[in-house]
Formats: structure tokens, C-alpha cells, sequence
């Protein structure tokens, strides 16, 4: 049985306004956290040029594959298993070198560490001059941007200490030593953002976070 996400309807029209341009110029998207598969099959129907690559945990990947087997358009491939969270990441994602990178609503829900292997693994797979999207929610200079993503990350952290909204600084940092620059950090429906990194030269090394 498949498996459906509201907030995945919801979010789904917003999230391609923003990426029919940020990956206009692209070839190949690699989603990091498809999940129910819900954007992967949207969006790459509508994004036709693009060969869309959906991956999630083993764990995942039934239902993940049973929708992309029943909606999926034909340039959306057959989903791979990947941890992002650990380390190396499959030889079979890692070489195709993609020109472009997508999650959503992923940092959130793992643990620092995890965020941190997942900018290691986006790096390595990312092309020069490909481009990582990220959409989800964030805190700026250690204030939430709303009371009620305050609540939520209080709700986070109550059902895993580990989780919890990342702060935009830490996080663009990871991005900047895996030499992605910021391109764009736009305002989404829900209290959400969608921050666009575009890779100019090869990550330097990994920094030291708490």
C-alpha cells in the first residue's frame, strides 16, 4: 500500500516554482529523502528534461517503489536505497556525478551528525556547477522565525533529542566547505525555506561542529 503525506500535496506546486528554474539547466536531480514518493513523481512529470533519481532507506523503499512503479513518468528512475546518513555513500550514486540535488524536509528529522555525512555525501556526488536545494524549515541567528516552528522543534526534540531545526549559519557553513556557494534562501509556504547552493569548485575539508 502506498503510503501519502498532506503536507507533500500541499507543498509540492510551491516547491516546483522554485526548482522549474533552479534546475532549468539541468540533467540529472538525485532526491535525497524521497519518502512517499509524492514530489519525485510531480515533479519530474512536470520537469520532463530532467532525469529524476529518488532514493530513501532500505527501510523506505517498498512504498517509495510501489508509487514510482504505479505514477512514476519515464524519466523518473526506479528508487535506490541510501542511508544519508552514512558513510561512503553507494559507488552507484556517487560516480554518475549529478548536476543537481534535492531534499525536503529532512534535516529536521536526523540527527547533527547525519546532517553533516548528508552535506558529506551531497558533495561528493555533485557535479561541478551542479546545484543542492534543500527545503524545510530553519532558525536564523538563533531565534525560530515563527512561534509555531518554535513548537515544533520543541515537538522534535521530545520524540528524538537528536532532531530538531537546524540553524541556517551551521548549516550553510557545511555547504561552504563542500564548495557550494549560496545562491538564493527564499521564503516558502508552512514557515519554510528553500535555501539554493550552486557548486563553483571541489569541498575542502570537513569543519569541526558541536
Amino acid at each position: 500500500m502506498m503510503q501519502y503525506s498532506e503536507a507533500c500535496d500541499r507543498n509540492k506546486t510551491p516547491i516546483l516554482n522554485i526548482l522549474a528554474d533552479a534546475f532549468a539547466n539541468r540533467s540529472a536531480v538525485l532526491e535525497i529523502g524521497a519518502g512517499t514518493g509524492q514530489h519525485a513523481v510531480f515533479l519530474a512529470e512536470r520537469l520532463g528534461h530532467l532525469r529524476w533519481q529518488p532514493t530513501d532507506r532500505a527501510l523506505a523503499l517498498n512504498a517509495l517503489s510501489e508509487r514510482v512503479r504505479q505514477e512514476g513518468p519515464e524519466n523518473c528512475d526506479a528508487p535506490v536505497a541510501l542511508d544519508a546518513d552514512g558513510r561512503p555513500w553507494p559507488a552507484a550514486i556517487v560516480d554518475r556525478r549529478f548536476d543537481a540535488v534535492f531534499t525536503a524536509n529532512t534535516l529536521h528529522i536526523m540527527s547533527w551528525t547525519g546532517v553533516r555525512k548528508l552535506f558529506d555525501g551531497a558533495g561528493d556526488a555533485l557535479a561541478v556547477g551542479g546545484k543542492l536545494c534543500v527545503y524545510g524549515p530553519f532558525r536564523y541567528n538563533d531565534s525560530f522565525t515563527t512561534p509555531s516552528n518554535e513548537r515544533f522543534d520543541k515537538a522534535l526534540r521530545a520524540r528524538d533529542p537528536l532532531s530538531g531545526i537546524r540553524d541556517f549559519e551551521a548549516v550553510n557553513e557545511l555547504a561552504r566547505h563542500q564548495g557550494l556557494e549560496l545562491r538564493a534562501d527564499l521564503p516558502m509556504p508552512a514557515n519554510n525555506q528553500m535555501l539554493i547552493w550552486h557548486r563553483a569548485v571541489r569541498g575542502a575539508s570537513e569543519p569541526n561542529q558541536n
